[in-house]
């Protein structure tokens, strides 16, 4: 068995391991046993439940998802988009996206979008193109071209040099109207092996107030097994610096389930992100698919833990995290009780994109460079993923979007329920009705079927007015999203997705 119980950590919410059963080679090896209390009063969660739930499905980023993403959709569709949002009479600020994707080494876990080599004229080329659709984009919104948020992501956007950040900072300022440093929301991801504190000082005299570090694991096999060598010193280095120059927010992302990890290497890693006391800490489940992600093929199986470790980790996290003060927001996401997310969620403005849980959530996302996805209206887009079709499109003066979806009533209305649910884990059923013309308990019949087998699982509570998530269902919030899906299959979900937990 694996027990759930509700101490004060987690707003009630932490988690036990059955010490028969249930543990981990690491608990019963480690000199040091990582112990997981909890105060009495559990919910039972049972094993074989859990191996039911704990399925490939999407993370819901957007809804649809991108694989629903058709080439008819195209750079006419997306100006029709633009157009609409236009006679709508636009009122609020765009939120903006840049992916640089370029990397000098490769890391074996990765899954993004990225061009590996130590080639800096690659990133020369590619800038003159970005700078162009840039260009072209701000074109189109002129007139409603308020900016509020802006993050730059990758690959790794530090491989671009102080020059070149300066310069595609300066050509943005020319083309959108930004907000004061007070009011908006500037990130980057930077990769602390690859700059120097000095480095980070001039990123936030640029404009930049918000900065994303990826630390993974600390453990040196751990590093060595994922090609990714990044010393403790260094990270934290950078941590400090960035205080030191003035940034509002400094993010870690971490990964669950790396080849060589263990729940004693991970709890060592934990102690020492805890003691930085970044703002926010994502912890991601890293999602084994060889068959879709080249570099992972360089990660043998049998270095992977075993999936009921996988689920000891994650349950450590939680609890270590809560334990330090950290907000649970949800899935991955953790966050200081006066970081912008908690604030947002307690207020009921927490949004989802394709950066995972953000603010801001009236904004439209317009996202430049390769393979990046924007959200307009009632519509998706993404550019082409390759350099070479990028920079033709543009080369023919077209806007680089391969793909995309306008989205119908039914659309909207499930995206509007999934967003609801992944970010605030509760939904008015009278809201939807308001919003739409639909009775929920018609419209719906089929997904409240299913809902109250989820229900019988403890995940939720469900009545007339109320779909209430609890805290036992929050880590499956994706199983209880998929219930509104109507694109998957039910009978056979794509092994593209990885595992809900």
């Amino acid at each position: 068995m694996i027990y759930i119980k509700a101490p004060a950590g987690l707003h009630g919410y932490a988690v036990v391991m059955d010490t028969v059963n249930c543990r981990s080679r690491d608990m019963l090896t480690s000199p040091k046993p990582i112990a997981i209390a909890a105060p009495p009063a559990a919910l039972a969660f049972e094993e074989a439940l859990l191996r039911k739930l704990n399925q490939p499905g999407p993370r819901y980023t957007s809804y649809p998802t991108a694989d629903r993403f058709s080439e008819q959709f195209d750079a006419q569709a997306y100006c029709q988009a633009v157009s609409e949002r236009r006679a709508m009479g636009a009122r609020h600020a765009l939120s903006l996206y840049l992916h640089i994707p370029f990397c000098d080494t490769v890391c074996y876990y990765c899954a993004c979008n990225k061009v590996v080599s130590k080639n800096l004229g690659k990133a020369a080329v590619y800038l003159t193109y970005l700078q162009r659709e840039i260009a072209m984009q701000a074109a189109l919104f002129d007139g409603m071209n308020q900016v509020e948020q802006l993050h730059f992501g990758g690959g790794t956007p530090t491989y671009l040099s102080d020059r070149q950040m300066s310069e595609l900072m300066a050509h943005l300022h020319r083309h959108f109207q930004f907000a004061s440093d007070q009011l908006g929301e500037y990130s980057i991801e930077v990769d602390p092996r690859t700059v120097t504190p000095k480095r980070i000082v001039t990123l936030r005299r640029q404009g930049f107030n918000r900065l994303s570090l990826g630390v993974q694991d600390f453990n040196p096999a751990v590093q060595k097994a994922v090609n990714r060598i990044q010393a403790e010193e260094d990270t934290l280095r950078i941590i400090d610096a960035a205080r030191f120059a003035g940034f509002r927010s400094v993010s870690i992302d971490l990964i669950y389930g790396l080849p060589k990890q263990s729940l004693a290497s991970i709890a060592q890693t934990l102690e020492k992100v805890i003691a930085a006391s970044p703002d926010r800490i994502a912890i991601y489940n890293y999602a084994h698919m060889p068959h879709l992600f080249k570099p992972q093929r360089r990660i043998a199986d049998s270095d992977l833990p075993a999936p009921a470790v996988k689920i000891d980790m994650l349950f450590l996290c939680i609890q270590r995290l809560t334990e330090a003060g950290y907000v649970y927001i949800g899935m991955d996401h953790f966050a200081k009780p006066d970081d912008d997310l908690a604030i947002a969620q307690r207020q009921g403005r927490l949004h989802r994109n394709f950066q995972g849980y953000s603010t801001h959530a009236e904004s439209d996302l317009v996202a430049c460079g390769v393979s990046a996805i924007s959200a307009v209206g009632a519509s998706y887009s993404q550019n082409e993923k390759t350099l070479e079709a990028y920079y033709r499109r543009l080369d023919l003066q077209q806007l680089p979007i391969a793909r995309g979806i306008k989205l119908n009533m039914d659309d909207l209305l499930r995206r509007l329920i999934i967003q609801h649910l992944m970010c605030h884990f509760e939904l008015s059923l009278a809201s939807i009705e308001i919003a739409y013309p639909v009775r929920f308990a018609e419209y719906f019949a089929a997904e409240l079927t299913q809902l109250r087998l989820l229900e019988a699982d403890g995940l939720l509570t469900l009545d007339q007015e109320w779909i209430s998530v609890t805290m036992k269902g929050r880590l499956l919030i994706r199983n209880i999203c998929m219930v509104f899906d109507r694109y998957l299959d039910p009978h056979r979900t794509p092994l593209r997705y990885s595992k809900t937990i």
